[in-house]
């Protein structure tokens, strides 16, 4: 007879807050591959990944690739904003902006839209800057990097 009526309606956002399994956008994750760490394998992700071990593959990351300065990468970097701190052995393909610090060893070629090295920093190898250097980031000129870069 005396029934209750529930008029409280749940919204996707008020789930989202109350889900702890809810994510956040893969552009916002931060991957870290921690000092002692070593990985054998390419690495991918939308985000951003920081290197304070080691790796031995390419990085591809959609946003950017942090390299601690005892950081080792044993192999090509593709990305958007990269920061250098530790020793690449590879090429860099930086769409948007490479900063170089200064206890930076880079062993290969540079191609960013913008560059800054500290001073201090070493760099053995081609480098190429400004709007032809970053490169569309389409499929076809990934294409045509990965060949340039395997004939090097």
């Amino acid at each position: 007879m005396f029934r209750r009526k529930n008029h409280h309606t749940t919204s996707a956002g008020d789930m989202a807050k109350d889900n702890p399994s809810a994510q956040a956008p893969r552009d916002t994750v931060i991957s870290i591959i921690g000092p002692g760490m070593r990985v054998v394998g390419d690495c991918e992700t939308e985000g951003t990944i920081r290197v304070e071990g080691s790796v031995e593959g390419t990085i591809r990351a959609g946003k950017a690739v942090v390299v601690g300065k005892d950081g080792i990468v044993k192999g090509d970097i593709f990305t958007q904003d990269a920061v250098i701190g530790g020793h690449v052995l590879g090429s860099i393909i930086a769409e948007s902006r490479l900063e170089l610090q200064s206890t930076c060893v880079i062993e290969g070629e540079i191609r960013a839209r913008r560059i800054k090295l500290d001073e201090g920093g070493r760099v053995n190898g081609n480098v190429t800057t400004g709007e032809a250097a970053g490169g569309s980031g389409g499929a076809s000129a990934e294409a045509g990097e990965r060949g340039a870069l395997a004939t090097s």
